[in-house]
């Protein structure tokens, strides 16, 4: 088959032979006249017939293609139609959240018509109240293979909430980084979301209950009969080795537990890393007394083992540059927040914050981060916030 490209050689090749016969013309017509209009026209002919040979090959061609192209119309049309035609709310997102489809059960479900979902962020959908809590969610659906689901509030436009089951896998691109999310979204029945509120609704598990607060920095009191559920900020968990440097075991985000009674090492302490953190507390014995409370807790807990485990294997890999680097997709994941230049992280650390994770000293973490920081890797905003960079 031959393309535009090999067309172009042809005709290429074909002015070659004119300019050639163009230069024996003028160096030969007195010396062999006789000779060199047969030759001319035989060439003529060869070249006439090679581009008529062509031209039809190009015909040929393009008529597959525009048959190629009106079947990949009609399937487009099929999977459309599919696609609006679907009985749950399906939105395809890009990896910061911004609507890029939307079906018509989305619109539905969210009051506006899908076009006008288009380029709009999905969590200018969730409740004022909760859109930290879902921030916390949405920076753990880059994990590579793993297909999210979970209860969440929607605000539907000029409407009222509604309580809706919510499954999220993420499509990645040959150097492992998310290109678009694609969500699943499926309104609760009236008879199920009372039953489900306790476990997805922060508002009832932080109901009547007092709301402690504390500032950047503060050591936070752990005793063995309360369970403190974060509302608001990030907590730090850490412990002591035995040369007295700290150990980083943890961070907590929004509706995450944290205690004393979680623990069996003897040195524990909780301390507050956003600016402001706010706390409700669960006392044991209200946990032991209510199923619907104990399970809530065990979905969030295991969020916990799943971090744990993560910065167990960081601190197992050898070299610290590997660890420092694996240390950054996780805090990219837990704690960041997408923007323009990159993934920005909640809270700021220290460069010794890094090294106790890292198991090594501020100095090593000073300049690896100093590597990075020339290579275009990471970057710091005005507030020493880091910017992890896609």
């Amino acid at each position: 088959m031959v393309n535009v490209d090999v067309f172009a050689k042809r005709l290429q090749v074909i002015n070659w032979r004119l300019a050639e016969l163009y230069e024996g013309a003028n160096a030969s017509v007195a010396q062999q006249p006789e000779f060199l209009l047969p030759t001319a026209f035989k060439e003529l002919g060869t070249a006439s017939e090679e581009l008529q040979v062509a031209v039809e090959e190009l015909y040929q061609q393009s008529e597959e293609i525009a048959v190629t192209r009106l079947q990949a119309e009609v399937e487009r049309k099929r999977y459309q139609e599919l696609f609006d035609l679907m009985p749950n709310a399906y939105l395809v997102t890009d990896a910061q959240g911004k609507i890029q489809e939307a079906n018509r059960a989305a619109g539905r479900l969210l009051n506006l018509e899908p076009s006008y979902l288009r380029d709009k962020l999905l969590i200018n959908f969730i409740p004022l109240q909760e859109r930290s809590a879902f921030r916390f969610k949405f920076n753990q659906l880059h994990q590579r293979n793993f297909v999210h689901n979970w209860t969440a509030r929607l605000q539907p436009r000029n409407g009222d909430c509604v309580e809706a089951d919510v499954t999220v896998d993420a499509v990645y691109d040959d150097d492992n980084r998310p290109i678009y999310l694609r969500w699943i979204v499926r309104e609760l029945p009236k008879y199920q979301q009372p039953q489900k509120a306790l476990s997805t609704n922060n508002d009832a598990l932080f109901q009547d209950r007092p709301l402690h607060s504390y500032s950047k920095g503060e050591i936070i009191p752990l005793t063995p009969t309360c369970v403190w559920l974060v509302t608001q900020g990030v907590v730090k968990l850490n412990t002591m080795s035995e040369t007295g440097d700290e150990i980083l075991m943890g961070l907590v985000g929004p509706s995450i537990p944290f205690g004393s009674m979680m623990t069996s090492l003897p040195t524990y302490q909780a301390t507050a890393l956003s600016e402001t953190v706010k706390l409700a507390c669960l006392s044991v014995a209200e946990i032991s007394a209510c199923p619907r409370l104990s399970q809530t807790l065990l979905t969030q807990i295991s969020q916990r083992l799943r971090q744990t485990e993560m910065l167990l294997a960081i601190s197992g890999k050898r070299q610290v540059k590997e660890r420092l680097h694996h240390l950054l997709q996780l805090l990219k994941e837990q704690i960041g927040v997408p923007e323009v230049q990159g993934t920005r992280l909640s809270v700021r650390l220290t460069h010794q914050d890094f090294a106790d994770a890292c198991c090594t000293t501020r100095v090593t973490i000073t300049r690896l981060l100093g590597q990075l920081q020339k290579q275009g890797k990471i970057m710091f905003d005005a507030k020493h916030h880091l910017i992890v960079r896609d």
